[in-house]
C-alpha cells in the first residue's frame, strides 16, 4: 500500500472530508476546519477472528505530518507484532518499572521535541555505557545515593564532561518516574543540594578540551589542496571554513537560506547553537562555490547525501580529512573540521585589525556579559562582510598558499 501520499501543504490547506496518507493514517477535517489524524487498522484477534479500528493520533497543527507518520509507523509495528495500540493504551502499571524502562518511556516522550535524533541516540549511548549495568535492571523506587555515586565516582575526575551529562540523564529520568509516583520525589541523582556536596565541582576538575585546530598560516594551502578536489565533500568544507560555521549548520544548509544577490545565508535560530537567528556574509569564494553545486531537485539541501532527502553525514567531512592524513593518529595533524573556527578566530586576532566583538560575532557565539548583550541590538553585519572577504582573501591567496608550500617542502 502507499504512504506518505500527503505533502505538508495539502495538510495545511485541506478543506472539510477524509484525506489518506496511506497506511491507514487518514486526516479528518471537520466543516468547522479542525483537524485531527486517525490510524485506521485492522487487529487479528488470538482467536482468528479480525477487528477494524481506529484510534486519534491527536489533532492539527499539534501534531504535524511527519510525527503523525512517526507514530502510524510505530504502531504499525506494534500491530505486526500482536498488541492492540489502544488496548495498550489503558494499561496501567501493576508495578514499579526498571530503571531501564523508565528512560526508555521517557526518551520515547520526548524525542519529538529534541533537535535531532542524534541526541535520542546519545541518552541511549550514555545510559547503556554507563549506568545500565549498575542500576538498568533495579526498581526505580530502590535506587539510591550510593547506586549513584558508584556509576558517577569512577568518571568524574576522568571524564568530568561525560560524567555531569550522564549524572544530569538520571536524574531525569528519575524524576520523571517521580512525577508517575513509581518513586519517591527525593532525587537521589539531584545535584543541587545533594551530589554538589559529595562531589567535586565539574569546573574544579575539568581539563580544558578544544578541537583541533590546523594553524591559520597552514589553512590557505589546504584549501589549495582541496580545491584539487572535485567531490561534494570537499566543497562542503571549503564552504565551512570560508564561512567559520559549525559542520552541521553547514551540511543542513538549505537553498532556501541563501541569498546569492545580496551575498547572505540566513541560518534559522532552531538550527543554531544559541537558538537564534545568525545571518552569515558570504564572500566572493563562497559564492564561487555555490554557482558550481548542482541543485538536486528533490533535495533542499546544498550539500546532498547519499539518502535521498538528507545531506551529507557528519562524518563525511571527518572521513575527508582522514583521507588527506589528518584526525587522530594523522600524519599530517589531528586536526578535525570544527577546528578551522578557532583557526579563523586566530587568524582574526593575530592577523587582523578587526575589533574582538566582530569576530565573536562572526562565530555566532553568546555574549556572556547580561548589561553588553542587552545593549547589543544589531548583528555588525556591514563590518562581518568586510571581515569575511578579508578571509576569503587570505586563504585564496596565491601568495600564501606557495610561501606554506615552501615551507613544508624544506622542513
Amino acid at each position: 500500500m502507499a504512504i506518505h501520499k500527503l505533502s505538508p501543504r495539502k495538510v495545511e490547506t485541506a478543506g472539510p472530508g477524509k484525506y489518506e496518507d496511506g497506511g491507514g493514517l487518514r486526516l479528518v477535517v471537520s466543516k468547522t476546519g479542525a483537524k485531527k489524524w486517525v490510524l485506521r487498522f485492522t487487529f487479528h484477534r488470538d482467536n482468528g477472528t479480525k477487528k477494524r479500528r481506529e484510534m486519534g493520533l491527536g489533532s492539527y497543527p499539534d501534531v504535524g505530518l511527519a510525527e503523525a507518520r512517526e507514530m502510524a509507523s510505530e504502531y504499525r509495528k506494534d500491530i505486526k507484532n500482536g498488541v492492540d495500540p489502544i488496548e495498550a493504551r489503558k494499561v496501567v502499571p501493576e508495578e514499579v518499572p526498571s530503571f531501564a524502562t523508565c528512560a526508555a518511556r521517557y526518551i520515547r516522550a520526548h524525542r519529538h521535541g529534541w533537535k535531532s535524533g542524534k541526541h535520542a541516540r546519545q541518552w541511549v549511548r550514555t545510559l547503556k555505557t554507563y549506568a545500565r549495568t549498575e542500576i538498568g535492571a533495579k526498581k526505580v523506587d530502590a535506587i539510591t545515593t550510593e547506586d549513584i555515586l558508584k556509576i558517577l565516582t569512577p568518571i568524574w575526575n576522568s571524564k568530568t564532561e561525560t560524567a555531569k551529562r550522564l549524572q544530569g540523564r538520571i536524574e531525569i529520568v528519575l524524576d520523571y518516574a517521580a512525577a508517575h509516583k513509581y518513586r519517591d520525589p527525593l532525587n537521589p541523582a539531584r545535584w543541587r543540594g545533594h551530589l554538589d556536596k559529595l562531589l567535586p565541582k565539574p569546573s574544579r576538575v575539568k581539563k580544558a578540551s578544544h578541537h583541533p585546530a590546523m594553524p591559520y598560516m597552514e589553512v590557505p594551502s589546504f584549501m589549495a589542496e582541496l580545491s584539487g578536489n572535485d567531490s561534494i565533500s570537499a566543497k562542503a568544507l571549503r564552504f565551512l571554513i570560508l564561512t567559520a560555521t559549525r559542520t552541521s549548520e553547514a551540511l543542513e544548509a538549505k537553498w532556501e537560506e541563501i541569498d546569492l544577490d545580496a551575498a547572505v545565508w540566513t541560518i534559522p535560530a532552531e538550527r543554531m547553537k544559541a537558538k537564534k537567528e545568525h545571518r552569515v556574509p558570504l564572500s566572493s569564494a563562497a559564492i564561487t562555490i555555490l554557482k558550481e553545486l548542482d541543485r538536486e531537485e528533490d533535495n533542499p539541501y546544498l550539500f546532498p547525501g547519499a539518502r535521498n532527502g538528507r545531506p551529507l553525514s557528519n562524518m563525511a567531512l571527518l572521513q575527508l580529512m582522514r583521507g588527506m592524513g589528518y584526525g587522530v593518529k594523522g600524519d599530517r595533524g589531528s586536526y578535525v573540521p570544527h577546528g578551522f573556527r578557532s583557526s579563523f578566530r586566530d587568524w582574526s586576532g593575530e592577523v587582523s585589525n578587526f575589533p574582538r566583538d566582530v569576530a565573536e560575532m562572526a562565530l555566532a557565539h553568546v555574549i556572556e556579559n547580561k548589561v553588553e548583550a542587552a545593549y547589543r541590538r544589531g548583528d555588525l553585519f556591514a563590518k562581518r562582510y568586510k571581515m569575511m572577504q578579508a578571509w576569503s582573501d587570505y586563504l585564496v591567496s596565491t601568495e600564501a598558499g606557495t610561501v606554506m608550500a615552501l615551507k613544508q617542502e624544506r622542513a
